[in-house]
């Protein structure tokens, strides 16, 4: 009985670093989205000859970015298709901005705030099948932002 609990004592022991590490790489990857710096994403944006989100990101002092990542980010069936059909690009609007990343921010005029762009394989913004183009972004309905990526999945297999 006492080798029965030393056994038992020796596999908790061995097993919950790889329990505790299994949590704490959940809690930083809940979206699923892989994200991209600017420069990477677009390199491999243009590599691939794929479509990319770009996502001037807060993070949670944000209402709007508290709402993407809850409602859109979250969404398993939503985080397939980007990664399927898209380049996701995160910018940290908390940390310094590359000079890339400023001047993209400006040419769309977004006066430091948050920001989702739609950007073909050379970093011109997307229009949907309608003609319309989708800058600014606040709240999201997920079925809607469902079609709106496959919108903009046909716009650019059309370029």
């Amino acid at each position: 009985m006492h080798g029965g609990k030393a056994a038992m004592k020796k596999f908790i022991l061995i097993i919950l670093p790889f329990l505790l590490l299994g949590a704490y790489t959940h809690s930083f990857a809940l979206d699923g989205v892989q994200w991209y710096s600017l420069k990477d994403g677009m390199e491999k944006a243009r590599k691939e000859k794929r479509p990319s989100i770009v996502d001037f990101w807060y993070g949670v002092e944000c209402p709007r970015c508290v709402r993407l990542q809850k409602n859109i980010y979250n969404d398993p069936m939503i985080t397939k298709k980007i990664m399927a059909d898209f380049i996701p690009i995160r910018i940290d609007l908390n940390k310094p901005l590359t000079e890339e990343e400023d001047a993209l921010g400006k040419k769309f005029d977004y006066k430091s705030d948050c920001l989702l762009l739609f950007l073909d394989h050379n970093g011109e913004v997307l229009s949907d099948t309608q003609g319309k183009r989708l800058c600014f972004m606040d709240s999201v309905d997920p079925e809607w932002f469902v079609s709106y990526l496959d919108m903009i999945k046909q716009s650019y297999k059309r370029k």
